[in-house]
């Protein structure tokens, strides 16, 4: 798979207004920060909802100040901005836009979860919110699945098919209870892929709803 001149599988309008608003939690917000990073067309309408948003506040009636805020602010003024220390972009980390990069700080720690699938958790899943880079290899099928809440996933490299379509570099893929599909990696680059979701997936199928009894993903 080529790297596409931008990607061909977006955000929802609606995904996007949320974003802008900064509704959605840390993992989620930074899978879209990173689709943004390769996508121009979503990167324009996070900025026209953002400038509404702007617009609204302005139009709105001013709130009245606690004591002491506005000299709070002011004494502010002459700090020094926190610089922003990505880790350096060599190996995998090369291949993280740099909100991902941000997120995961060091390299990875990757662990094998099945015969072509290396997984790294990133962060400590609060507020149920499980976050993980996916590491799959060429040719690889993932297990037919459907999910038991919300996941959205943006490829990093290489790339995947599956039901709905092909995904290349920079596409996300966001998927419910409605989506039953068996992903599979490209047979010559294999997927690395940022996963966010809300819910664990459920394995379909007769042999599948079996080790759903057992195993928990």
């Amino acid at each position: 798979m080529g790297v596409p001149d931008m990607p061909q599988f977006h955000l929802s309008e609606d995904d996007l207004l949320d974003y802008a608003a900064g509704r959605f939690a840390q993992p989620f917000a930074v899978l879209i920060a990173s689709h943004l990073t390769l996508c121009p067309a979503c990167r324009r309408s996070v900025a026209r909802f953002e400038a509404l948003g702007g617009l609204a506040v302005e139009a709105a009636p001013p709130a009245e100040l606690d004591p002491g805020s506005f000299e709070a602010v002011v004494a502010r003024l002459d700090e020094p901005e926190p610089a922003q220390t990505l880790p350096p972009a060599t190996g995998e980390l090369s291949r993280l836009p740099a909100p991902l990069r941000a997120l995961v700080g060091a390299a990875p720690a990757w662990k094998k979860i099945m015969r072509g699938l290396d997984e790294a958790e990133i962060g400590d899943g609060r507020a149920g919110v499980r976050a993980r880079l996916m590491r799959i290899a060429p040719g690889c099928a993932m297990p037919r699945h459907t999910h038991g809440g919300r996941e959205m996933l943006i490829v990093l490299d290489g790339g995947y098919s599956d039901e709905i379509g092909t995904y290349d570099i920079g596409d996300v893929a966001v998927a419910g209870a409605d989506v039953v599909h068996r992903p599979v990696a490209d047979a010559r680059e294999g997927c690395l892929c940022f996963a966010v979701s809300d819910a664990r997936l459920k394995l379909t199928g007769p042999i599948g709803r079996v080790l759903n009894l057992f195993i928990r993903y």
